[in-house]
């Protein structure tokens, strides 16, 4: 869960979350193009999405297994968190994740 003014909820576990969270000068364009490359990821369903929050559930290939894909806009910073809801680790793919998001970004704005 999250709360717009302190921001999304920490993980728990670092074996099976990953959160990010960055400054940046146009937010709402970065919020924006965030959004738009988290909803073209595969077998990503969304839950809710807003002028601020975005969360999203990312399916693994194979099994199937369910994980958090979040984006909050906070004043000047986005933060994003991925977590697996199930298992004590993610064998890298949350952090993956993130890292394509950020590489798929930086791509559209150089």
């Amino acid at each position: 869960m999250t709360d717009s003014r302190s921001g999304l909820s920490p993980c728990f576990n670092p074996l099976n979350c990953v959160f990010f969270q960055k400054e940046f000068e146009d937010v709402d364009q970065t919020f924006e193009q965030l959004v738009s490359i988290a909803q073209k990821i595969p077998r990503t369903k969304v839950i809710l999405s807003n002028e601020n929050y975005w969360k999203g559930i990312c399916r693994s290939l194979i099994f199937r297994f369910p994980d958090d894909l979040e984006i909050l806009k906070i004043e000047k910073k986005i933060q994003i968190k991925s977590a697996s809801r199930y298992g004590g680790g993610d064998l890298g793919v949350n952090g993956r994740r993130v890292g394509r998001l950020l590489t798929a970004l930086e791509k559209l704005n150089s």
